[in-house]
């Protein structure tokens, strides 16, 4: 079993309420080998949402508190992104999942790259926040791309 980013498999969950439809990974949902989550739906964020960047580090960074991650009004959605993928966590476990495709550059699910969080459109090697919580706790991640 796999968790697949849900903007991945068509789900209009991104900060911009559009999705990334992959059919190959839509077509894993369908034959029961995967299960979509949006870490940020699931910290309580609302679609469509402001986009939102990690400031001072990575995914890992926020996760020990050395970084941040700021939406682009300003306002700190560090807590709902952490409570998000915990909750992510929480369903991989449960499930059984012990590998992830998530969204590269996200701030949750990045697994690569995410942005510079200075909001210039700049992309930078890193992690999301989604994506380090689940590498701390055995779960292969991947992106779309790999």
């Amino acid at each position: 079993m796999k968790v697949i980013s849900a903007c991945l498999i068509g789900c209009e969950c991104r900060y911009d309420q559009k999705s990334c439809l992959d059919s190959e990974l839509e077509q894993m949902l369908r034959e029961g080998k995967a299960i979509p989550v949006c870490p940020e739906q699931l910290g309580g964020l609302p679609t469509p949402r402001p986009p939102a960047e990690i400031v001072g580090g990575d995914g890992y960074d926020v996760l020990d508190g050395r970084a941040k991650i700021i939406d682009k009004t300003g306002r700190d959605v560090t807590a709902e992104f952490l409570a998000g993928a915990q909750q992510a966590l929480r369903l991989a476990t449960t499930v059984g999942a012990t590998s992830a495709i998530l969204k590269e550059n996200s701030p949750s699910c990045g697994s690569s790259f995410v942005y510079d969080g200075q909001f210039s459109g700049k992309k930078v090697s890193g992690i999301g926040l989604t994506a380090a919580l689940f590498r701390r706790n055995g779960i292969e991640v991947q992106s779309e791309r790999d």
